[in-house]
């Protein structure tokens, strides 16, 4: 019962999306590969042809950047899937509230919320993927294999993001998240670059940030190198987000919606 009502949740997203997918053609598909064209062949060629060390020896820039930008837009498209969406639900139209009133109950459409914004990361995810095999920085398995944890990293992003808002009250908080924390880690998470070039003071800061950890994993698994710290590591960070995000968002839905 629980399945099929979480699956009921989820139909309700997929049907809504039905209607709006074109909003998110910029911003989920074509944002990400435009970067990845600009960065990567624009800059990359300065950059392969200077005369300073490239971020990683022997391998050129845009096959560096490409599966860096793979975890950062999962993670943009988790960030914003699990933020206004949600406040909106609990808050402005709340259709949450409507669906209580039927068999769903709160950790029914917690599951399937988190369902849909895994569902949408895969959907960027796997046209980025695309992208970096036409435009010749990855090979068609190693892109394939990079997608894995960068679906990681969305689904702690989605977590983690719909904890957060299901705790507030407006949405003061989200514009403040997504300009003091997504686009800095974005930034400074080892997308472009790696943080071994940051000022010692804050390499730490992005070492905590689940990013970087998706980031590291997305790039040894297609370039077959290897990362800082061990595999395991990097991927029970990322499941530890997971579970503690949907931990808070469950008792912050049931705080918000079972008065």
């Amino acid at each position: 019962m629980a399945l099929s009502t979480s699956l009921r949740v989820f139909e309700t997203h997929a049907r809504v999306y039905r209607h709006t997918w074109r909003g998110s053609l910029i911003s989920t598909f074509l944002n990400p590969v435009l970067y990845l064209a600009a960065m990567g062949l624009g800059l990359g060629t300065l950059v392969d042809g200077g005369s300073g060390p490239t971020p990683l020896a022997g391998v050129p820039y845009l096959a560096y950047l490409a599966p860096g930008l793979l975890a950062a837009a999962a993670m943009q498209t988790a960030a914003g899937d699990a933020s206004y969406p949600v406040l909106a639900g609990l808050k402005w139209t709340k259709t949450y509230h409507a669906a209580l009133a039927t068999p769903v109950g709160v950790t029914d459409l917690l599951a399937g919320h988190l369902a849909w914004v895994l569902i949408r990361v895969l959907m960027t995810v796997g046209a980025f993927a695309a992208a970096m095999v036409l435009l010749g920085a990855s090979g068609v398995a190693a892109a394939l294999a990079a997608s894995l944890p960068a679906a990681l990293v969305g689904l702690a992003f989605a977590a983690a993001v719909t904890a957060f808002t299901s705790s507030l009250d407006s949405d003061f908080g989200l514009s403040s998240m997504f300009r003091f924390a997504i686009i800095p880690m974005f930034l400074f998470s080892g997308t472009f670059f790696p943080i071994t070039q940051l000022p010692g003071w804050i390499q730490p800061v992005a070492y905590a940030t689940p990013l970087w950890h998706g980031v590291e994993l997305a790039r040894a698994t297609a370039l077959g190198t290897e990362t800082q710290w061990a595999v395991i590591t990097h991927v029970g960070y990322l499941v530890a987000w997971v579970v503690l995000g949907t931990v808070l968002a469950r008792r912050n839905f049931r705080r918000r919606l079972e008065k």
